[in-house]
């Protein structure tokens, strides 16, 4: 199936795996809109992809149900939706020293937000159209600390196989990214980010880390292959096996 001339909605897609996302659609032809909760990182987005006349950006706040309805509602008709939004700040914590305000966080960005999304946003998706969301290798490799994302991302797995039958023939998919080199990881590890990296390199079958182009590949075939629903594609470089 070709994007080209599409119309998709990438939030997150200011950095990260977002923001290659949006760039592999460009290249393809596709119409894009990059959202997000900060107007400055989007319009620093906006000129990191050279400021193309097939790109647009909108402020959200997907946890927040009026912003939600007004986004879709200002943007119209869409083929395809995708999430790559997670506020994980603070959540990295052993459950002695974990507030609740920081794990709320994380399941209203990673589950609530998703359900928002494809409540207002199914009505406005094409017939051939389709939701893609992120979740992550935490639900199957889980690590002290990580008790809270290992949960949320079991759980949006779950939704997105739900959604795929209440929501049909909409298709909806998830992507299991493993360790992928973006800015997460400064709130995650901190200064010993490059090093944490670089053991999880050693184990990992493939040899390195993943990159943002990557998981970007991931979602786009998703939302390309008109026979995936309901699924959950890993794209971890075997770290489920290790």
């Amino acid at each position: 199936m070709s994007i080209s001339n599409q119309k998709i909605l990438i939030v997150g897609g200011g950095s990260g795996m977002g923001l290659a996302l949006a760039r592999r659609c460009l290249e393809a032809g596709a119409e894009v809109i990059i959202a997000g909760r900060g107007e400055d990182r989007l319009r620093q987005a906006r000129e990191a992809l050279g400021n193309p006349a097939g790109l647009d950006m909108a402020t959200v706040d997907i946890t927040r149900e009026d912003q939600v309805g007004a986004l879709f509602a200002g943007i119209g008709g869409l083929d395809h939706i995708v999430s790559t939004a997670a506020d994980i700040e603070g959540a990295y914590r052993l459950l002695p020293e974990l507030g609740l305000e920081a794990a709320q966080r994380v399941v209203d960005s990673k589950l609530f937000g998703p359900l928002l999304l494809a409540k207002h946003g199914a009505p406005r998706l094409a017939a051939a159209g389709s939701m893609t969301f992120v979740s992550g290798i935490a639900a199957y490799r889980p690590a002290a600390r990580g008790s809270v994302v290992a949960a949320v991302n079991a759980a949006l797995e779950g939704l997105v196989r739900a959604l795929a039958i209440e929501l049909a023939p909409l298709r909806v998919n998830a992507v299991s990214p493993g360790w992928v080199d973006t800015e997460i990881w400064a709130q995650v590890a901190g200064d010993r980010k490059a090093d944490t990296l670089a053991a999880m390199a050693e184990r990992l079958p493939v040899g390195r880390i993943g990159q943002p182009e990557d998981i970007a590949d991931a979602i786009a075939f998703l939302i390309g292959n008109g026979f995936a629903t309901g699924t959950t594609l890993h794209v971890e470089g075997g770290h489920r096996l290790v």
